[in-house]
């Protein structure tokens, strides 16, 4: 983990993040857990997790361990979450979203772009995360990228357009916010994140993986970003996939 951390940072990555695919961490997981974000932000990076649920207690633990970040998405509205979620309820994401903001831990939180979900159902996902208590320092704005053998496969994707629009309109809900460019972008050609940019994209996730699907390589995005007149400074985070107390880097 520190090795993957060292060389993030020395690409210029300012905040790391750590992924388990749980649907919630146990007592036991979290003491690992915990020993990874102590590592990392001893290192003078700023630290994320994404475990799934938590509950009071758990988050709590992690704001003493030092975490900055905790990542948790609303991944589509309340009417459409249903249709693509049944291990936990919209609700419950509400929950561990106020577990973790009363323990002090900033807020990353957005949603997945082309799951079958109307205008309307993406408007809807927006509008719940702008009328939060306090809006997410950082929003990721994800899309779609599907993977054979699962259910969605064949769902209907979402024109790259309409995308960027997405992300204009999240920008003009949450002006503070920090609207995270996230998976799918290594579907989208270099005019289409350019597009992303320019409608108020201003983070992305860097690094060759998110957890499960491909990520634009390092080399490309330091390209389009010198291509773009953009600079690599805060807006660059860092992800790795850490499972069953054991962690390999993956994005």
């Amino acid at each position: 983990m520190i090795e993957a951390a060292s060389a993030a940072k020395a690409k210029g990555a300012s905040r790391f993040c750590m992924g388990a695919a749980w649907r919630n961490p146990t007592d036991k997981n979290l003491e690992r857990v915990i020993e990874m974000v102590e590592a990392v932000h001893g290192m003078g990076m700023e630290t994320c997790i994404t475990l799934g649920m938590l509950t009071e207690a758990q988050a709590q633990r992690l704001s003493e361990a030092g975490l900055d970040y905790y990542n948790h998405n609303l991944d589509t509205s309340p009417e459409f979450y249903g249709e693509v979620i049944t291990t936990r309820t919209f609700e419950d994401r509400l929950d561990t979203l106020a577990h973790v903001r009363n323990a002090g831990i900033n807020v990353c939180s957005g949603g997945i772009l082309g799951m079958g979900e109307s205008r309307r159902d993406r408007a809807r996902m927006l509008q719940e995360l702008a009328n939060l208590p306090r809006h997410p320092e950082s929003v990721p704005i994800n899309m779609l990228v599907p993977v054979e053998g699962t259910p969605l496969y064949d769902a209907e994707g979402i024109d790259h357009l309409e995308f960027i629009r997405t992300i204009a309109v999240a920008r003009l809900l949450m002006p503070e916010s920090y609207v995270r460019l996230s998976a799918g972008r290594a579907e989208m050609s270099d005019e289409a994140q350019a597009l992303c940019f320019l409608a108020g994209a201003n983070s992305i996730f860097y690094g060759e993986r998110l957890l499960t699907t491909d990520n634009p390589e390092t080399d490309a995005d330091r390209q389009l970003f010198n291509r773009l007149g953009l600079t690599m400074e805060a807006s660059v985070e860092s992800m790795v996939k850490a499972a069953k107390g054991s962690c390999r880097k993956s994005a």
